[in-house]
């Protein structure tokens, strides 16, 4: 890195922090993320051209997910690291040469600070915010894993209620890759909730938990820790109180799951994302 870069990333850093960090135990057994916790932006950023009525939008952010994110690390005490800065910025859950990175147009909106951005803009961003948040996911679960008490990784999402006018019937989604321990076991942990019957619950649903270059794929799939990506229905978390109501909920289920060691030691499991080399659900044995 040249003397003129790094003066750049130093002053930068010195005015917007991209990363939020809560301490915890190492050997806690469970790191908690949140990649969309914020719809902030750096100085000189404005709102990328949009109304700041756009931010409070799921475009800019995943709604209510920082207040679970914080709530279950404080439950599992465990320590945290969240994003401080906009998806529309850059968006931290997609590899470095994802085309979808640094969004042009998100849920039909032009995003007018990013329609015409060229190739070393998107590079400074990922200097400068995508990759000290990266940076310091990557520590911690080294950090954690140096302590011989693997972590599992948890990362905390939010969804829309509705999507393209349709309406979306689950209120918590558990995505997951080709490793089953962690996901299987809350699935049927949220089976046994009183008020959550089949069709409220999202088996990689609204979304497939296997996305190359993700922080899932290249901080727990990679390394083959056990791992689950959470969605939250934001209808259902978009104020504080309720937020920590369903972290609690999701502590109360995960705290019995990540105990034992053998549901959080390496395993390689493969991944989907890449065509190949992995597990299918046959071999499993899951149906």
């Amino acid at each position: 890195m040249d003397a003129r870069l790094a003066f750049e990333i130093a002053k930068a850093q010195d005015a917007f922090t991209p990363v939020e960090q809560i301490e915890g135990p190492l050997d806690a057994g469970a790191l908690v993320i949140c990649d969309h916790a914020s719809n902030a932006f750096p100085p000189g950023y404005g709102a990328l051209g949009l109304p700041r009525e756009a931010l409070e939008r799921h475009i800019a952010y995943d709604i209510g997910a920082a207040w679970m994110t914080r709530r279950l690390a404080e439950r599992l005490s465990a320590p945290a690291v969240l994003s401080t800065f906009s998806r529309l910025l850059i968006d931290p859950n997609r590899g470095a040469d994802d085309p979808t990175l640094v969004m042009r147009i998100s849920d039909g909106d032009i995003v007018p600070g990013n329609a015409r951005i060229d190739s070393s803009e998107v590079e400074r961003r990922r200097r400068l915010f995508w990759a000290p948040y990266r940076d310091a996911v990557d520590a911690k679960v080294e950090a954690m894993m140096a302590t011989g008490a693997p972590p599992a990784i948890l990362s905390m999402h939010s969804f829309t209620p509705l999507w393209r006018g349709s309406p979306r019937p689950w209120k918590v989604g558990v995505l997951w890759d080709a490793d089953p321990r962690l996901p299987r076991a809350l699935l049927r942990g949220l089976a046994s909730e009183g008020d959550l019957g089949p069709e409220a619950i999202g088996d990689n649903e609204p979304y497939d938990g296997a996305l190359a270059g993700d922080t899932i794929d290249s901080f727990a799939t990679r390394r083959g820790l056990s791992n689950v990506l959470i969605e939250v229905r934001q209808d259902l978390i978009a104020t504080q109180e309720d937020a920590e109501s369903w972290a609690d909920r999701l502590a109360d289920l995960l705290i019995p799951l990540i105990a034992p060691l053998d549901m959080r030691e390496p395993q390689n499991w493969g991944s989907r994302a890449y065509g190949g080399g992995h597990k299918t659900h046959a071999e499993m044995g899951i149906a």
